[in-house]
């Protein structure tokens, strides 16, 4: 009762548009005052055609519905945001891009491959998490990009993102055997990689900027592997839980020894102790190597025959 025929099919209305309008500011010439954002999410919508009139909006969120059609922001050519996650979209971008479209967030649909994105340069931010995806294409011109999320996947392999300003990637939860692919990507700043298969860490080293690294649930076996990242002057967070190197004996202070610009390992924060112990066992100064010596000797001394004279 008081649910509109048009509703109870899933398509989008006047008054339920009116509903999620907010946010009054000036148009993007600047001669009217309009409402900039449109929030609908968890409306159980399908058709949304009726949003091809709504011509000043700058952000739209459309998360928790049953759409699998966007051609409406073909007419929205200041939209900045959008956020379609949640739906069932099979493919993304099949629209007229907004020339400022900058962050847009396709998660938890139904999209089996990426396209050609060369239209959006102003693009920063893309989530693709929790889709179907098997390879990473179509971004070679997305100059803007700076943030981009893939996690639960099908990939297996890490390639087509060769030079981009990406700072946040999200790889996590795929199928990915090798770190490859991310030698150019010299602005990378936090890494997911966390939930795959990778068992040697090569492809990782030169990157300056890298502050946060997550490999939790690989298949890292070794010790040495670690040569790869010990250079990274920036690195402070690093996750290795449930790899098989932490099974070696010493794992905790060599790891720390490897990499004491690290102030968090396997989520546990290091300790300016841990550190001083780490070095003393796998590094010690001659002062450390002559105290040791000099504790050997008395002991030595005590175990030895006493006479008493």
């Amino acid at each position: 009762p008081g649910v509109s025929q048009g509703r109870l099919q899933g398509v989008l209305d006047e008054d339920t548009a009116a509903e999620g309008l907010h946010t009054f500011g000036y148009s993007a010439p600047g001669t009217e005052i309009v409402y900039l954002h449109l929030s609908l999410p968890g409306r159980e919508l399908s058709d949304i055609s009726i949003l091809s009139g709504y011509i000043h909006l700058q952000k739209l969120e459309l998360s928790s519905n049953k759409i699998n059609d966007l051609s409406c922001v073909s007419h929205m050519p200041y939209l900045v945001e959008l956020n379609a996650s949640k739906n069932e979209l099979t493919r993304y971008f099949n629209f007229k891009p907004p020339k400022s479209l900058r962050e847009v967030d396709f998660s938890h649909n139904q999209i089996p491959k990426m396209q050609d994105l060369s239209a959006y340069h102003s693009l920063t931010k893309l989530l693709l998490d929790f889709n179907e995806i098997e390879e990473i294409r179509g971004l070679e011109k997305c100059h803007s990009l700076t943030q981009l999320g893939l996690s639960h996947n099908r990939l297996t392999a890490i390639k087509g993102l060769e030079n981009l300003p990406i700072r946040i990637l999200n790889l996590s939860f795929n199928q990915i055997e090798k770190v490859k692919g991310l030698k150019s990507l010299k602005s990378l700043q936090k890494v997911d990689l966390s939930c795959n298969k990778i068992n040697c860490l090569q492809g990782l080293e030169e990157h300056e900027l890298l502050e946060v690294l997550n490999l939790e649930d690989n298949q890292v076996a070794e010790l040495s592997e670690l040569k790869w990242i010990e250079d990274l002057p920036l690195l402070r967070v690093l996750n290795l839980l449930k790899n098989p190197l932490q099974d070696q004996r010493g794992y905790w202070l060599s790891a720390i020894f490897m990499l004491l610009q690290v102030t968090e390992l396997d989520l546990k924060k290091v300790s300016v102790e841990e550190k001083v112990a780490a070095v003393n066992k796998e590094d010690p100064p001659p002062e450390v190597v002559a105290a040791e010596d000099h504790r050997t000797h008395v002991l030595y001394n005590f175990q030895q025959p006493q006479r008493v004279l």
